[in-house]
């Protein structure tokens, strides 16, 4: 904490840089009976391939709203929830589902992959879905969350620079060492997200056809967790296959090393993939038999990202131009929230992720990396326990103790950002933050399993409740002439620009695939970031 508040002395020395949030934000599309949607991505929204707002993930039917950077997080909010409202309202006989864990599953095989249409790169995108649905089933692809998108402007790095007086030899490596020391910070405490955050508590049956880990059950299509905070971030969730015949584990501790690490994921033969084949009988199922197809496979909490260019390996944009923003992947889409995340999330978000850039952050070795990862899950699976303890420098601590210690941290940073922004909001959603930990029952996900107790209710039905409900929350809103004229200017504008990519001619698409990666690898080569054979 003395760093904390050193370095924020410092930076009352300079002027007041606000940091920048964006929230990519994932929803199924249901029929109103509460089943998955069957139907495309809707045209009139605009082509999926190319429009910056209004895409799919995963799935055909899981939607995704992307804001760009924002300085507020009310801006946040309201650009999703114009998009929200754009969208809503052109769905007839379907709606958003309100909550993280699927709707009512078709079998596995029903379920679409999206579609990016016939351009190479449209295909290498469905491929790389298709190859994930092989690997994990596509029931894991339906699963919904929230990643938060956090930036400080180059203007405040230049300035930071200056204040503390770095050894760093220029602004950009500052820049870099930083957020990875973030990065590491949020790796070791982020399992504060799933406990003041997670609404996934409990999971249709549906979902679990294909799933060997036992649940207790509720009724006949609801099973849950005692205790539980976000099966979404559970061993019954997205997560990466760790029987992949290696012991690969990603390094934060730079960016080339992390880079690296990634790289050599992509590019390193796995034995359980192998049996799947990649193209069998003319028929790719997966972009390639590696650790992972592409860097975008690792399941993490959180990542450093620099926007790729077109066709550009994620890791290799990393090394060429340093880390853009940070992306925190661990929130579950907010039940009781329409457009899945609210203002008082952003706020203590934004104030967190200063506090421990701030705040020191020693390398991550494999063996506190681990335990990291175990902490997540035992918090996903048992986070409301009372009795719950998790591993810190080598020692079984109170999660309740630990989680008040990282939130007193954040006191004076809260304290500062009020000042500086001439509001309260920071410290007051701290103080909603730190009653959670002195009581569970405060959580979103106790209220989840209280409502469910309370009105003899099951997951579908109360998911179902919501949906409707901020369904009719989008039809009653009202976009201004302005706004609906612009939404659809840009609808029409990702229409042409897929269209003029899939008229483009395109060389083989075996071609296509086998030059993209001998791209990564020489470039991976000529930075010098894959070991010497």
């Amino acid at each position: 904490m003395h760093l904390i508040q050193q370095r924020l002395a410092r930076l009352d020395q300079g002027t007041f840089f606000a940091s920048r949030i964006g929230v990519e934000k994932e929803s199924l599309r249901t029929t109103r009976s509460g089943h998955l949607a069957q139907t495309p991505h809707p045209p009139a929204w605009g082509a999926a391939l190319t429009h910056p707002a209004l895409t799919t993930d995963y799935a055909e039917a899981l939607t995704e709203f992307i804001t760009p950077p924002l300085t507020t997080p009310e801006s946040v909010c309201n650009e999703l929830l114009r998009w929200h409202v754009y969208a809503s309202q052109q769905l007839t006989e379907e709606q958003f589902w309100a909550a993280s864990m699927p709707c009512r599953l078709p079998a596995d095989d029903r379920i679409q992959v999206a579609e990016y249409g016939a351009s190479n790169s449209g295909r290498m995108k469905q491929l790389y879905r298709i190859g994930l649905g092989h690997r994990y089933g596509r029931a894991m692809q339906v699963i919904a969350g929230v990643h938060v998108n956090w930036s400080l402007p180059d203007g405040f790095w230049q300035q930071y620079a200056d204040l503390i007086r770095t050894d760093e030899p220029d602004w950009r490596t500052l820049r870099d060492v930083h957020s990875l020391g973030l990065v590491r910070n949020i790796v070791r405490f982020g399992w504060l997200i799933p406990y003041l955050f997670g609404v996934s508590p409990v999971v249709g049956q549906s979902f679990l056809a294909n799933v060997p880990q036992p649940l207790d059950r509720w009724d006949e299509h609801t099973c849950y967790q005692p205790c539980a905070t976000s099966l979404r971030l559970s061993d019954i969730g997205y997560q990466n296959n760790t029987d992949t015949g290696s012991d690969w584990l990603v390094n934060y501790n730079t960016v080339r090393d992390y880079a690296s690490s990634l790289l050599q994921a992509t590019l390193t033969p796995s034995p359980i993939w192998q049996k799947i084949g990649v193209k069998v009988r003319n028929q790719y199922r997966q972009l390639n038999d590696h650790i992972l197809q592409i860097e975008n496979e690792y399941y993490s909490p959180v990542r450093p990202k620099q926007p790729p260019r077109s066709l550009e390996s994620p890791a290799i944009a990393l090394v060429e131009r340093g880390i853009n923003h940070i992306e925190l992947r661990a929130l579950d889409v907010n039940l009781y929230a329409p457009v899945g995340i609210t203002p008082e999330q952003l706020y203590f978000l934004d104030a967190f992720m200063l506090t421990y850039l701030l705040a020191p952050s020693p390398p991550l070795e494999r063996q506190e990396q681990q335990a990291s990862q175990h902490n997540l899950r035992l918090i996903a699976q048992q986070g409301r326990s009372t009795t719950l303890s998790l591993q810190c420098a080598g020692q079984a601590v109170s999660h309740r103790a630990w989680g008040l210690e990282l939130l007193q941290a954040m006191e004076p940073v809260c304290a500062w950002l009020d000042q500086q922004r001439n509001t309260s909001n920071y410290t007051q959603s701290l103080a909603t933050q730190q009653a959670k930990l002195q009581d569970p029952a405060l959580t979103p996900s106790a209220r989840l399993w209280r409502e469910i107790q309370q009105q003899r209710s099951g997951f579908y039905e109360i998911a179902a409740d919501y949906s409707a409900q901020h369904h009719q929350f989008f039809q009653q809103q009202t976009l201004t002439p302005a706004q609906q004229q612009q939404c659809d200017q840009i609808g029409a504008t990702s229409r042409q620009q897929s269209a003029e990519i899939a008229a483009t001619e395109q060389p083989d698409f075996d071609q296509f695939l086998a030059d993209y990666f001998a791209t990564v690898t020489r470039s991976a080569s000529d930075l010098g970031l894959l070991p010497e054979s």
